[in-house]
């Protein structure tokens, strides 16, 4: 056998093995969906004896499903669509005026992404709390502000370099003005880095568990992730229906990254070109 061919057999086989480590957590996660509580604690790893779905029934129920999507969809959306809009503006700002305080504000904003949310936390919700602010999605959405625009305003920076300025002289030409000429000129050119960094705000806002449960405190504002508590009791789990919540808490999300896929792989290559 050659050993190029040899070679490339080697690195499908590799990949597949890769695919199925990293998809087994979540097949486990739909196999125990359709499991009694009790079939679940004797063997995790076992076929389920019928595919019932009363588990997703008990939880859909248990867990104030459609409260909780609301919640969640009510503060994705907008915290994902404030990020955006003022990670634009802000990158805008700085690539096209050289201003020195930009440049330092820039590194400012970057070196805020190494500092880890947890060395944060405490004293972020003890401010909130003393200020009577705790408990709001409204909130809880400036937070997601506050954390998500660094990361934003680093890809759209680095992609409007990349535009070339003539375009915006033209617009000046015909009487545009900057935040016009920002709106209809620029904004529809960063679609590939605008849907990249949705998708990726969506998974994490969405999917966020530590700080919702930080200021989130009525059962009424929890979101999908924090919904979960309903089947967590002093003593015991109620694994059966838990684990029907997970999967029906990952499917939105894993719906809008299908359809989105192609955009986000296209917005990283071009963000990575440029």
């Amino acid at each position: 056998m050659p050993a190029r061919r040899f070679s490339a057999i080697l690195k499908n086989t590799l990949m597949y093995v890769g695919l199925i480590i990293f998809l087994l957590p979540f097949l486990l996660v739909i196999l125990n969906s359709f499991k009694t509580t009790q079939h679940f604690i004797e063997n995790p790893i076992a076929w389920p004896k019928n595919f019932s779905f009363s588990n997703y029934i008990d939880a859909f129920q248990k867990m104030n499903f459609m409260q909780g999507f609301i919640n969640s969809l009510v503060i994705t959306v907008f915290g994902v669509l404030l990020i955006i809009l003022f990670s634009a503006m802000t990158g805008y700002l700085f690539v096209r005026f050289k201003w020195k305080v930009n440049k330092v504000l820039f590194f400012m904003m970057l070196a805020a992404m190494t500092v880890p949310f947890q060395v944060i936390m405490i004293p972020l919700v003890m401010l909130y709390g003393n200020l009577g602010l705790l408990d709001s999605k409204t909130v809880l959405i400036f937070m997601y502000m506050g954390f998500g625009i660094p990361l934003g305003v680093f890809m759209f920076h680095g992609f409007i370099k990349g535009i070339s300025y003539e375009l915006e002289e033209s617009s000046f030409i015909d009487g545009c003005t900057r935040p016009r000429t920002f709106f209809q000129i620029v904004l529809p050119l960063l679609k590939p880095i605008i849907v990249t960094l949705a998708v990726l705000d969506v998974l994490w806002i969405w999917n966020d568990y530590l700080l919702p449960s930080l200021v989130l405190l009525s059962p009424g504002n929890r979101t999908l992730p924090l919904s979960t508590y309903a089947f967590f009791s002093t003593y015991t789990v109620d694994y059966g229906p838990l684990m029907a919540a997970l999967v029906m808490t990952i499917i939105p999300v894993l719906i809008l990254y299908i359809i989105l896929q192609d955009h986000v792989i296209k917005g990283i290559t071009e963000g990575a070109i440029k």
